[in-house]
Order: C-alpha cells, then structure tokens, then sequence
C-alpha cells in the first residue's frame, strides 16, 4: 500500500519554496533580455503559500488529531505561513522575512514526524493509530 508521508512533502516543499524565491529574482531578471516580462506574478507566488498552507495544516491537523494531540507544530507551522504572507506584502524586506518562514515550516513539520513516531509507541488509551 502506497502512503504518503506528508511531514516529507512539507519539508521537501518548504526546501523548494526556499530554493524558487533565492533562483526565481535571477531568472526573473535575465528574462527582459528573451523579451518575457513577468517580474512579479502574485497569483503564482499566493498560489504556492496556499499549497504549502493546504498541504501543512492536513499533515499537522491528521497527526495532532490521531497521534501526538501536540498543538507546537501547528503553531510553528502558522507562524512560517505568515512569514512567507509577509514577505509577499514587503518585498524589501523578502530575504529577511524568507529565512524564518522556511525556518518555521521545516521545524513544525520535522518536530510533527518526531512526535509522530513517539506516538506510534505509547499505548495510551487516548491514542488512535489509525
């Protein structure tokens, strides 16, 4: 059975997101010399923060609901949101507001798989596996 680790997907989408805003204003920049001029596309850039909001709240929201019932990650995880929220409304500040978000969101989902795999040992009649 194919299961998707979604703690994964957030991190390795949080890496992506770092990796697209560092690369995305060098290539925006050379575009103008291949006659393409789409310096600031918001619908792209919400788009993304709300796949990465999407897909963060189900991992966290699954994981504190069935296994660790821990309400940190979900609030790391916020906070990273707003950070990347931010940095779209102050773009001179993109770089400064970029690091703790990426920060934020890959804390919240990396402490989300430790407590999960914690959980996954107790036998607490609270706890539901499923």
């Amino acid at each position: 059975m194919f299961r998707i680790n979604y703690d994964a997907l957030g991190i390795t989408t949080s890496i992506a997101c770092a990796i697209h805003c560092a690369i995305l204003p060098l290539l925006l920049t050379s575009l103008p010399v291949f006659g393409i001029d789409i310096i600031h596309n918001y619908y792209f850039e919400y788009g993304m923060i709300i796949l990465a909001f999407v897909i963060g709240m189900y991992a966290l929201y699954h994981s504190y609901k069935k296994h660790h019932h821990k309400i940190i990650p979900v609030v790391l995880f916020c906070a990273g949101i707003s950070f990347l929220l931010l940095k779209e409304l102050f773009h001179n500040y993109h770089v400064l507001l970029l690091i703790p978000a990426v920060i934020f969101i890959i804390i919240a989902h990396y402490m989300n798989y430790i407590l999960c795999r914690k959980a996954n040992h107790c036998h607490a009649t609270d706890c539901n596996h499923s």
